[in-house]
């Protein structure tokens, strides 16, 4: 294995780490998010509520899901359909995982960008929801935000180490970054 080889998958093997680890933080959140809920539901029963835990679980779960796309892009969880990938040998498929994963990070980064004007606008106005709880968007709105530019930072690495191994001939290895995993699989 060349030294350029190694690196990509020495840097695919962190940002695996790393999203695992976000995934975990994402994931306690979300437990959080959910025992508050609970709460609520109990304290309704006594003719009581906190008010508000609607637009708190939404705002957790638009956060979670930005962030949690990068741990679904490291596990191989995005879908994709790959009939044509199935029908030619490891060079046709990592040419297919390529341009999947170019297009995906692609796609992202300009999700990440447009993204930007709005807690621009946020931030510039001091907006707040229209809702009971006047929450700062801005403070829903940044987390929301860098979870979107972590995924496309997570997509241009995961593609440009992919590429490498490609380049480098290591199907194998470039399929574990980029390829899909089959229906009962798990990701290596």
């Amino acid at each position: 294995m060349t030294g350029a080889a190694a690196r990509a998958e020495a840097l695919l093997g962190a940002l695996r780490r790393i999203n695992r680890a976000v995934a975990v933080l994402v994931g306690a959140g979300l437990m959080a998010c959910a025992a508050l809920v609970l709460a609520d539901i109990a304290l309704r029963r006594v003719h009581a509520s906190f008010g508000g835990t609607d637009e708190i679980s939404g705002y957790v779960m638009a956060i979670a899901t930005a962030w949690g796309m990068g741990y679904a892009l490291t596990e191989l969880g995005h879908v994709r359909i790959d009939i044509l990938r199935t029908r030619g040998g490891a060079g046709v498929r990592a040419m297919f995982d390529l341009f999947s994963a170019l297009v995906l990070a692609g796609t992202v980064s300009l999700v990440a960008i447009k993204a930007w004007p709005v807690v621009e606008r946020s931030l510039a106005n001091s907006s707040r929801a229209n809702t009971p709880l006047e929450t700062p968007l801005a403070l829903v709105q940044l987390p929301w935000f860098a979870g979107w530019i972590w995924f496309a930072l997570m997509a241009w690495l995961t593609f440009a180490a992919a590429l490498v191994l490609v380049l480098q001939g290591r199907f194998d290895a470039a399929d574990r970054a980029i390829g899909v995993v089959g229906e009962g699989e798990a990701p290596q």
